[in-house]
């Protein structure tokens, strides 16, 4: 799980994201470049499965699904910050 998620430059992009209110596929979608909605999909259920984000889906015409982090995905993304400040230190 680990390395599927800090291998992937897209499912990083969207925990990102996620983590600063771009909750929505669309608006993630719209605020990554080059990101595709298949892509984004993809990504969007494994991050649910791994148990990092959770689904939301309204029941509203036209349909509203949000994600936000789990609190598996709050402890997740520490580690991911620490990952990238021991980056920014040995550079």
């Amino acid at each position: 799980m680990v390395e599927d998620v800090v291998g992937c430059k897209w499912s990083l992009a969207i925990l990102q994201h996620v983590r600063r209110g771009v909750c929505r596929p669309g608006a993630l979608e719209r605020n990554i470049p080059g990101l595709t909605t298949k892509v984004m999909n993809e990504r969007l259920k494994k991050l649910v499965s791994y148990g990092i984000l959770e689904r939301s889906a309204y029941p509203e015409v036209p349909p509203r699904v949000e994600y936000r982090l789990t609190p598996f995905g709050e402890k997740f993304m520490v580690i991911l910050d620490a990952i990238e400040q021991l980056e920014a230190e040995t550079q």
